[in-house]
C-alpha cells in the first residue's frame, strides 16, 4: 500500500508555469512506476506522463510534449511534474498514480491514486 498526496496546483495565466509534486508514503517508492493523469470537467481522465522506477525513461501524451517534464526523487519519495507554457486546455485536476513496473507501459495497471490538485489556466 502507498499513499499519495499532490500539491502545487493553482491559478496561472496562459504561458505561465507550475510545478506539481506528489509525495508518497508507505511501501518503497522506488519500487513503483509513477504517472500523472488529469481530468477536465465533463471529460474522462487522461494520461499525461509516466516515469520508470529509476527515472531513466519517460513518456508523455502528445499534447504536452516539449512543455511538461516528469521527474522523480526516490530519496525524497517525491514525483514532480514541471509544466511550462501552460494553455487554457491544460485546466484540469491533476492526479499522480503508482503501480508495478509494467504500469509504465500499461496505464490500466496503476494501483494507487492521489486525491488530485486543481490546475486552472486563464486566457
Amino acid at each position: 500500500q502507498v499513499q499519495l498526496v499532490e500539491s502545487g496546483g493553482g491559478l496561472v495565466q496562459a504561458g505561465g508555469s507550475l510545478r506539481l509534486s506528489c509525495v508518497a508514503s508507505g511501501r518503497t517508492f522506488s519500487s513503483y512506476a509513477m504517472g500523472w493523469f488529469r481530468q477536465a470537467p465533463g471529460k474522462e481522465r487522461e494520461f499525461v506522463s509516466a516515469i520508470t522506477l529509476d527515472g531513466r525513461s519517460k513518456t508523455y501524451t502528445d499534447s504536452v510534449k516539449g512543455r511538461f517534464t516528469i521527474s522523480r526523487d526516490n530519496a525524497k519519495n517525491t514525483l514532480y511534474l514541471q509544466m511550462n507554457s501552460l494553455k487554457p486546455e491544460d485546466t484540469a485536476v491533476y492526479s499522480c498514480a503508482a503501480g508495478p513496473p509494467e504500469a509504465y507501459y500499461w496505464k490500466y495497471k496503476y494501483l494507487f491514486w492521489g486525491q488530485g490538485t486543481q490546475v486552472t489556466v486563464s486566457s
